[in-house]
């Protein structure tokens, strides 16, 4: 009997019953098909194939063809799991036409049934007309490795009482603009705590409690 599909309306419900969602990366169609088989609810196609797969420093320079190539795998193997994509560094940090335009490509040509973008408030343009195009959209604030070079490394964000309050209204703002989801990465537990408590979408931690 073929499972029943986990979707955007599936992590909603689990949020308001007070469910854990288990969110993890792959890259190819062999673990995809392990970890969906497992029952993992959602697997995200991460531009860490950068660190991971091609032996990276960084992520920066993932394309947008290569994430669509792993995409389009891990896609085909998911029978269950909810399929989320990251969008590559500067696939849509330059305009918004771009990034709906990449963010289309993603979906059409990879298979993906989300994208997800980091960034803060400065991003709920973007985030905004993706959605309105009918593609879900997932948040990531807190550590974003996008911006390692502007935080000067891997570091916990959020630790100071003015930069915890500037990711809570981050995270607001995203959650207004239409994201359905938010990644928290490499913040202190009590401030996931509270963005999770603010927030009625559900959050998903990495490394933040």
């Amino acid at each position: 009997m073929q499972p029943t599909k986990v979707t955007v309306n599936t992590l909603r419900k689990m949020k308001q019953a007070g469910e854990k969602i288990a969110v993890l990366t792959a890259y190819d169609a062999s673990f995809a098909r392990i970890l969906d088989e497992a029952g993992t609810d959602v697997l995200l196609i991460g531009d860490s194939l950068g660190n991971v797969i091609a032996g990276e420093k960084h992520t920066l320079g993932v394309t947008v063809e290569q994430i669509i190539f792993h995409c389009r795998a891990v896609s085909r193997a998911a029978k269950r799991a909810h399929v989320v994509c990251d969008m590559p560094f500067m696939s849509y940090q330059g305009s918004v036409d771009e990034a709906v335009k990449n963010a289309g490509r993603i979906v059409a040509e990879g298979g993906a049934e989300a994208v997800k973008l980091e960034g803060g408030e400065e991003f709920c343009d973007v985030v905004a007309r993706i959605v309105r195009a009918g593609i879900p959209v997932m948040g990531h604030i807190g550590l974003t490795p996008q911006a390692v070079h502007r935080m000067g490394g891997y570091l916990v964000q959020g630790r100071d009482e003015q930069k915890a309050r500037k990711l809570l209204a981050d995270a607001v703002a995203l959650e207004r603009a239409g994201c359905y989801s938010l990644v928290l990465e490499g913040i202190p537990l009590e401030l996931a705590r509270e963005i999770t408590a603010r927030l009625s979408i559900p959050t998903i931690g990495i490394g933040a409690g």
